[in-house]
């Protein structure tokens, strides 16, 4: 196992191309990997036990690489990002070909997020990828933001454990939404961003499309 320190770049740089490892975000610890990486994709779907239909979601490091993971950046994409990035709003894009087919639902969209921790952006910097961010636990239990609460199974079943810190807070994971008219927003998971405040920042929020 890897444990991070104030300076974490060791740990970083210690992650190579094909590697399928646990890291902490803002929120939860993350089962991941490159995004662009297939096989890897593949491994952490079949480490987790995760439906096969549910695709992966994804991280950036800088908006930059939004670019490698989406097409379809509207005003109200940049809106939205300007409003709540970094941070844990996961939005739902059309993805690029480039990507791993387990991070696209059947009509080819993927959810992103730039997340506001500063391990897990170094990460996708060192490895110039968006990563895969799926709870690191087995499908079907409680995710983890203590370390000491990562289950044994999957910490063996990985390359790697980058532990932090700093820790995941907790608390509810990344509220999902997608662009479904200009300022309106249809929440299709509710997490760490409420309807309030998405309300709040002038949004119109539905529950269905």
């Amino acid at each position: 196992m890897i444990r991070g320190h104030d300076g974490f770049g060791s740990e970083v740089h210690a992650v190579v191309q094909g590697e399928v490892f646990i890291y902490p975000t803002e929120t939860l610890y993350a089962l991941g990997c490159s995004a662009l990486d297939p096989d890897a994709a593949e491994e952490v779907v079949r480490i987790k036990g995760r439906e096969r239909h549910k695709p992966l979601p994804l991280i950036v490091g800088c908006v930059d690489q939004l670019d490698i993971a989406v097409c379809g950046l509207s005003p109200d994409v940049h809106a939205l990002a300007r409003g709540f990035w970094p941070g844990p709003l996961s939005i739902v894009l059309p993805g690029r070909e480039a990507l791993s087919p387990r991070v696209k639902d059947p009509l080819g969209h993927t959810s992103v997020r730039l997340t506001s921790h500063p391990l897990a952006r170094e990460l996708c910097m060192h490895l110039g990828a968006p990563l895969v961010s799926t709870s690191a636990n087995p499908a079907g239990e409680d995710p983890a933001s203590d370390p000491a609460h990562l289950h044994p199974g999957l910490i063996r079943s990985v390359h790697r454990v980058i532990t932090g810190p700093p820790h995941p807070r907790g608390g509810l994971p990344s509220t999902v939404v997608r662009i479904v008219d200009r300022g309106t927003l249809c929440v299709l998971r509710c997490g760490a961003v409420t309807r309030k405040e998405l309300q709040a920042a002038g949004w119109r929020v539905i529950e269905t499309e």
